[in-house]
């Protein structure tokens, strides 16, 4: 069942929002901070996404303008693949309440599109290897396991 919901390109008024669904799970309550009011560092990372032409956000949003998801994605060029774009997918979240109805598979397969259209060869994602729906969903939708990530926090 899919919810009727709207992608759009996201505003600075969403930010709140965004940041609710990135916090809403195990590993984001650890590193998200939804206090009101929110740190202006959300604000300034918001605006250099914003700013960047090869950076979208966006969100889903209900017929009553509630935002419900959002994802960024980042078309990166590159030298790899004969000089193939690529693009990242980050941020993936649907609110809580709201999943299993198919707004994160309507923002995937926008991000699909979006990089094919963009001449994109190649188009990755990371999740937390925790995240076994989130595994078995990208799965699902095409995508397979094929790198050992690797992070280095600060």
């Amino acid at each position: 069942m899919t919810d009727a919901v709207t992608l759009r390109r996201a505003r600075r008024d969403d930010v709140a929002a965004i940041v609710a669904m990135l916090a809403d799970d195990h590993l984001g309550r650890g590193r998200e901070w939804v206090e009101d009011p929110l740190p202006l560092s959300y604000y300034a990372a918001f605006e250099a996404i914003d700013g960047a032409s090869h950076i979208q956000m966006i969100v889903a949003e209900d017929q009553g303008g509630v935002v419900l998801g959002c994802l960024q994605l980042c078309i990166l060029p590159g030298l790899s693949s004969q000089g193939a774009s690529r693009g990242v997918i980050e941020d993936v979240r649907v609110a809580s309440h709201c999943r299993s109805r198919g707004i994160g598979e309507q923002m995937v397969r926008w991000a699909i599109d979006e990089a094919q259209g963009n001449g994109c060869k190649l188009l990755e994602l990371f999740t937390h290897q925790t995240r076994v729906d989130a595994q078995r969903f990208y799965a699902r939708l095409g995508f397979s396991p094929s790198h050992v990530g690797m992070t280095m926090r600060f």
